[in-house]
């Protein structure tokens, strides 16, 4: 039998589970389509476009990481179903 907060939890998890997913799809592919367009910015030297495909996307799916795994933690605790309370 579930707890009460089941619903409430997974949810709050499935929200976050599809920002997420949406951030990457944006850094996977959108910025990749608009490359040509980005390179006419120019930032320390380098077209934008070559910064976001060469750095910028695995600089956002780390801090992605890193923001997914602290509002998963937030979740868990707001449902009280952390691991470590």
């Amino acid at each position: 039998m579930a707890g009460p907060d089941t619903e409430g939890h997974w949810g709050a998890t499935s929200r976050l589970m599809w920002i997420a997913l949406a951030v990457w799809a944006f850094f996977s592919f959108v910025i990749h389509f608009f490359v040509n367009s980005l390179n006419s910015i120019v930032i320390l030297g380098f077209p934008l476009g070559f910064y976001m495909a060469a750095q910028g996307s695995l600089i956002a799916f780390v801090v992605l990481l890193f923001w997914f795994a602290r509002r998963q933690d937030q979740i868990d605790r707001q449902f009280g179903v952390a691991e470590d309370d």
